[in-house]
C-alpha cells in the first residue's frame, strides 16, 4: 500500500465539506460517586453561499 501524505488543511476541507458530528462524555466523581455527568454532542459543517446558514 503506497504512503501519500496528506496536508492537514485538505483533511479540515474535506471534513468541513462532508460535515461531523463530535460526541463525548464529561464525568466529574470524587470517591467513586458521580458529581457531574455532562454529554457533549457538536455538529460541524460549512457554510457556503449555495446553502446558507440556518439562522
Amino acid at each position: 500500500m503506497a504512503q501519500r501524505q496528506v496536508a492537514l488543511i485538505d483533511l479540515l476541507d474535506r471534513l468541513l465539506t462532508g460535515g461531523a458530528v463530535l460526541t463525548g462524555d464529561l464525568v466529574l466523581s470524587i470517591a467513586d460517586v458521580d458529581l457531574v455527568h455532562i454529554n457533549l454532542r457538536a455538529v460541524i459543517k460549512s457554510v457556503t453561499g449555495d446553502e446558507p446558514a440556518p439562522w
